[in-house]
């Protein structure tokens, strides 16, 4: 299970939406800032090292994660859809990936390609040149 994330610790500033959207988006400030401070979070220490050891261009060199959402009209929308990217990048830090371990062709699958690459060179070397003795 994920580790949840204190409200208290998530930062929200509205700001202008960017592209086409009319004489509205203008004048609203619909679209959602979302800043997470990594360090300064109450999320256990193994998470929070590997979510600065990520390279992703949304945590910024400060270990400050910046999310802006901007897909709907409605502020509430956007801060809703903020969380939720938030709530995923730290779910996928919070799950250990198994570390992997190196492994040989077995006998079968070496006998196999060397069978197949010599059936491939016969092949090949019938398209030759012909000699005509005579």
């Amino acid at each position: 299970m994920p580790p949840t994330i204190d409200p208290r610790e998530i930062e929200f500033s509205a700001v202008r939406a960017q592209g086409p959207g009319g004489q509205n988006v203008h004048k609203v400030s619909s679209a959602v800032h979302l800043r997470f401070d990594i360090r300064r979070s109450s999320l256990p220490d193994a998470v929070k090292e590997r979510l600065l050891q990520r390279q992703d261009q949304r945590i910024t060199k400060d270990g400050v994660i910046v999310i802006k959402a901007q897909s709907s009209r409605s502020q509430e929308q956007n801060k809703a859809e903020a969380v939720s990217r938030l709530e995923e990048i730290v779910a996928s830090a919070a799950t250990v990936r198994r570390t992997r371990r190196a492994t040989a062709p077995t006998f079968g699958a070496k006998q196999r390609r060397l069978a197949s690459k010599a059936l491939r060179s016969t092949l090949k070397s019938g398209r030759g040149k012909v000699s005509l003795q005579g």
